[in-house]
């Protein structure tokens, strides 16, 4: 399976257009939160909009720069996978919106323990079946703390230590990120790999390719791009 990767596009629907090769030929689609340029709430709804435009199939969180009532147009366009599990070909989506407290000049931050409240499903799921996340894929827009897509500056790290220790827990095969621009990385947390595709205001974007074997799925490549390069 084929899953674009995206985040931050902070009201560059321009950019959505550009990479309209990149979703003709994903089997699906990744939006890590940020639909909103920085102050300018007028800029979210048309690029939910546009997005919707772009695919049928696309699992998607909230930003720290977007406003918590995008969360039920998300809803109503099918698009939402935070604080639930959504299914697809075989694999799970679940999703925590939102970024850490720092600055408070953004509408949507939240403590550690707010933005791991909507894993809760996950965590109730695992309680019967702790490894059966084999095809979980977490999207989450705040990155866990401590690897190369949390860094704001080479070894400050800003992320989440309880969503790291949830990772190591409960072994999703995936994790997508956002949030910190200068974090755009590939890295792993165990055999989870963890995904922070950089702002797609600046052009960035992933594409990660998983496939299922008698073992079970597997992340078989990964690969960071740019709109521009």
């Amino acid at each position: 399976m084929r899953l674009l990767l995206i985040s931050d596009l902070h009201g560059k629907i321009e950019n959505l257009e550009g990479l309209r090769a990149e979703f003709e030929s994903a089997d699906a689609v990744v939006f890590a939160g940020d639909f909103t340029e920085f102050g300018k709430y007028e800029t979210a709804l048309p690029a939910v909009k546009k997005l919707r435009e772009m695919h049928d199939d696309i699992f998607c969180v909230l930003g720290n720069c977007d406003k918590g009532e995008l969360f039920e147009r998300l809803e109503e366009d099918g698009m939402n996978c935070e604080r639930g599990i959504v299914y697809f070909e075989g694999l799970a989506f679940a999703g925590s919106g939102g970024g850490s407290k720092f600055t408070g000049t953004t509408p949507n931050e939240r403590t550690e323990e707010e933005l791991l409240s909507d894993f809760d499903v996950v965590k109730n799921a695992a309680l019967d079946a702790q490894d059966q996340w084999e095809n979980l894929i977490l999207v989450s827009h705040n990155p866990p703390k401590g690897i190369l897509c949390d860094e704001c500056a080479p070894n400050v790290h800003v992320g989440s230590a309880l969503l790291y220790d949830f990772v190591v827990a409960t072994k999703p095969l995936a994790l997508v990120c956002g949030h910190i621009h200068e974090g755009r990385a590939i890295d792993k947390i165990g055999e989870t790999v963890v995904v922070n595709p950089g702002p797609l205001a600046e052009g960035n974007y992933a594409i990660l390719e998983a496939e299922k074997s008698e073992e079970g799925w597997k992340v078989s490549n990964v690969e960071l791009k740019n709109l521009f390069a």
